[in-house]
């Protein structure tokens, strides 16, 4: 049987890991039972009734929070010429074509968050398989192929959210730091579960939102309550 550390010891004091909690008391047991000395992300895990396999049931979509996400994303753009000279005004980390490609092959993976110019696309395809099972493939559907690269690095760093079902139909995403008000977290929770349940395919059958999970980074899984009118 697995030792629990003091710190989990103590949390699983305050969480009843059965119980779905209502969205303010779960956030606030998120806030509370986060013990480390960094500003931990707050994250949930929303189990869905789809079979991610199908094209038509493979959820993927973007939000803005409304609250932001506490943090500074590091983005890398693939542009060039005058876009080039746009993303880099823009406040971007990096942008570049082909030497970024190759340190990319090289596994150099110093970035949060991928955009691309739609005319650069075929070049980002040869990393597709790097960058696609760690979230950070560009996709039209995210905003992140897109000729205003300005925009969509302005998007991202005042909250913009991108999330995907993965092949176990769940969908992990950040809601904010443990340092965000409760009443914060649970206004961009209630933002991204809105629009997750406004994706709900047509041919999903039973019920779509299994379950929720919230946490924050280091700390224990709180279940959520919730329901879909």
């Amino acid at each position: 049987m697995a030792k629990h550390s003091k710190r989990m010891k103590a949390a699983l004091e305050k969480v009843d890991v059965l119980k779905e909690y209502n969205l303010l008391d779960a956030v606030s047991l998120a806030k509370e039972t986060a013990k480390v000395k960094f500003n931990e992300s707050v994250d949930i895990a929303v189990l869905l009734g789809v079979d991610s396999r199908k094209a038509d049931q493979n959820i993927r979509g973007s939000v803005m929070l409304p609250r932001g996400t506490g943090k500074k994303f590091r983005v890398l753009v693939f542009a060039k010429g005058e876009k080039e000279v746009e993303a880099k005004e823009a406040g971007a980390e990096y942008v570049g074509g082909e030497d970024l490609l190759k340190k990319i092959q090289d596994g150099w993976l110093e970035f949060d968050r991928v955009v691309a110019t739609p005319d650069m696309m075929g070049l980002v395809g040869r990393v597709a398989k790097i960058l696609g099972p760690r979230g950070m493939m560009p996709n039209p559907k995210t905003g992140t192929v897109t000729f205003g690269v300005k925009e969509a690095i302005e998007e991202i760093q005042a909250g913009k959210v991108d999330f995907r079902v993965d092949k176990a139909g769940t969908i992990h995403a950040p809601v904010g730091r443990v340092s965000f008000s409760s009443e914060d977290l649970a206004e961009n929770f209630n933002a991204l579960m809105a629009e997750i349940v406004r994706l709900k395919p047509s041919s999903s059958k039973g019920r779509y939102v299994k379950s929720i999970s919230l946490s924050s980074t280091m700390g224990i899984g709180i279940k959520v309550a919730f329901s879909v009118n």
